[in-house]
């Protein structure tokens, strides 16, 4: 039961969200061959100011070896 959390900078549209949500579901789903009921997508809020301390720390530099996609900046 995939649950994907996007964590990201406050401002972008509902409809936005939402296509990143249809897309990402779509994905799984025909990558990993799980049914659409299957699958769920949150969106995570996290301003700039904080996010160092929120999410470059805890789930970048913490957990890097589990990163897939590893991010083009450092702070």
């Amino acid at each position: 039961m995939p649950h994907v959390i996007v964590k990201l900078w406050p401002g972008k549209s509902e409809q936005q969200e939402q296509r990143l949500a249809d897309a990402i579901t779509d994905n799984v789903t025909s990558i990993l061959g799980y049914g659409q009921e299957s699958v769920s997508v949150g969106f995570d809020e996290v301003s700039a100011e904080a996010w160092r301390d929120e999410v470059y720390r805890p789930d970048i530099l913490a957990k890097e070896s589990t990163l897939y996609k590893k991010p083009g900046y450092k702070m």
